[in-house]
């Protein structure tokens, strides 16, 4: 049944995906509002697909992060990206800079003004990372970053890049952890499987603006890899039930 399912959820998520990119193509002419309107509703409806048809469902812990603050997520599955979205008040998220060629999703996120790095372009990739953040930041935005820069198998060693650390002293605003177990439901060879149960996604305590890098980033990986490691075995032990 679960092959079934995350069929099914499949062919609804690419007619969804093509009918939102095609009839909202007049809003890559117009303002910014109108790609981030869409952002939030593939998002919401990609969330309800899953829970509908592939009987994926999901539950919030904490409290969302307000305005204005950078966010930083663990990364397991696409669908860490579509709840980040969905959640956060229109944040720019940080991805890599291919994602924009992809015809209709990338102009999208451009139209968006989510924020594209060159993973091999070094620090002047770094650099203008950081300027377009601080730009969001002014903006009243909250930026989301996935610190480990790729996704990660649950139980795999972590792997956190320097970049989360140069946005945090640039940007001197508070850093919210999110940890999450979205790998074990969204599974499977490019992500086909979609298994029924509850993805937890987990906002934990900020981290106050000031810290010396390294503490920084110790304070960050423990958080969210302790937090992750919790909800990992609380979602392994429900699919085994």
């Amino acid at each position: 049944m679960t092959i079934l399912r995350s069929a099914i959820f499949l062919v609804w998520f690419a007619l969804m995906s093509a009918t939102l990119a095609i009839l909202c193509l007049p809003t890559l002419a117009m303002s910014r509002a109108g790609a981030a309107w869409l952002g939030r509703t593939w998002s919401l409806a990609s969330l309800w697909g899953l829970r509908v048809f592939a009987r994926t469902k999901f539950e919030v812990r904490g409290t969302p992060p307000p305005n204005g603050v950078l966010v930083a997520v663990k990364h397991m599955s696409m669908w860490d990206t579509m709840a980040v979205y969905a959640l956060l008040d229109d944040p720019a998220i940080v991805l890599k800079r291919s994602l924009q060629n992809i015809p209709f999703y990338g102009w999208y996120l451009k139209k968006a003004r989510m924020i594209a790095i060159d993973r091999d372009g070094g620090a002047s990739a770094l650099r203008a990372m950081a300027a377009a953040s601080r730009a969001e930041i002014a903006q009243g935005r909250s930026i989301a970053i996935f610190p480990e820069g790729t996704r990660k198998t649950p139980g795999a060693p972590p792997d956190y890049k320097p970049g989360v650390a140069g946005l945090y002293g640039q940007l001197d605003v508070p850093c919210y952890p999110v940890a999450l177990n979205s790998g074990l439901y969204w599974t499977g060879p490019m992500g086909f499987v979609k298994k029924k149960g509850t993805v937890v996604i987990q906002f934990l305590a900020p981290i106050p603006p000031g810290l010396q890098r390294r503490e920084f980033m110790q304070r960050l990986e423990s958080a969210i890899e302790t937090a992750t490691a919790k909800l990992v075995d609380e979602g392994q032990k429900q699919l085994a039930a």
